[in-house]
């Protein structure tokens, strides 16, 4: 058999219309009107309606980890099962739950407060850097307060974290093919979640985590993990910590990973890994029509 890895998308990835598809499918009604009964608002309105309302935080991550989540369902009733499993930020939050480290409604009330928190966080910035001098920017970090790496994507695409005024001196200071700003409304993945990752710890410690049925790679620790507490701990680090995801990508090869399913709208996790890992098997299932049958 094909070890293979699932892999999520986290916020950036999603797209107008994602799920709705979804809807002609038996049992998929009734998770879309749990996760309303949650959040207090409806998925596939939010997905089916304005792209700027899709792209606020507070809507992007439940969306996302309900679409997701319930693709992922779908394969597994399919017969299929990954080997490992890792997300890309709010990913992660799925890829615990098919790992069976919680129950998906209790995802989801996580995932629902991560947004709301992560929405009202003002103040700072994020910009990502493509084709940079990496020697170059880790030195501009160290002799720099209030910015740092927050997503360590691949050798060549990173995403910095700050304070508007160090971030831009960064971005002035490192040779870099592009360097664009990102619509974030505030210094995601840094110290400055901090206040933020605290009040979040209290609805965390409320969820029991379970031993994962499948090792998990997390974002602040890219090494494969079954331990609930192990599991637990690394989450209530996310908030604040770097997405570590050129580590995990080399991780997949290092496991015995042959093949990677990204399960969500667009490809950038397949996209990243073929850079990094290019002898590894990579599909997409973005969309109904592309679920195994």
């Amino acid at each position: 058999m094909t070890k293979t890895a699932w892999v999520f998308p986290g916020q950036g990835s999603q797209a107008l219309g994602m799920g709705v598809d979804l809807l002609d499918i038996p049992t998929v009604k009734d998770k879309f009107d749990q996760a309303e009964a949650i959040l207090g608002w409806s998925v596939t309105e939010i997905c089916q309606g304005e792209e700027e309302k899709l792209s606020q935080t507070l809507y992007t991550q439940p969306s996302l980890y309900v679409v997701e989540s319930i693709l992922a369902d779908i394969i597994r009733e399919r017969g299929y099962q990954p080997d490992l499993v890792a997300g890309h930020s709010l990913g992660e939050y799925i890829a615990l739950y098919i790992a069976g480290v919680f129950e998906w409604s209790a995802g989801l009330h996580l995932v629902k407060r991560r947004a709301e928190l992560m929405d009202s966080a003002t103040g700072g910035m994020m910009a990502a850097l493509m084709n940079f001098d990496r020697e170059q920017l880790e030195t501009a970090i160290a002799q720099m307060p209030d910015v740092v790496l927050a997503n360590d994507n691949s050798p060549a695409q990173v995403v910095i974290s700050g304070t508007p005024e160090a971030v831009k001196e960064i971005m002035t200071q490192v040779k870099a093919k592009r360097a664009i700003p990102l619509k974030t409304s505030g210094a995601f993945h840094s110290p400055f979640m901090a206040a933020a990752a605290a009040e979040f710890q209290d609805i965390l410690e409320s969820v029991e985590f379970q031993p994962a049925v499948v090792p998990v790679l997390s974002n602040v620790e890219p090494s494969p993990s079954v331990d609930a507490k192990i599991l637990k701990q690394r989450l209530t680090k996310q908030m604040t910590g770097s997405v570590r995801w050129r580590e995990i990508s080399l991780q997949l090869s290092a496991n015995g990973i042959e093949q990677v399913m990204e399960i969500g709208p667009g490809n950038v996790l397949t996209g990243l890994i073929k850079r990094i890992s290019p002898d590894l098997s990579l599909k997409n299932v973005r969309n109904a029509a592309e679920l195994p049958i």
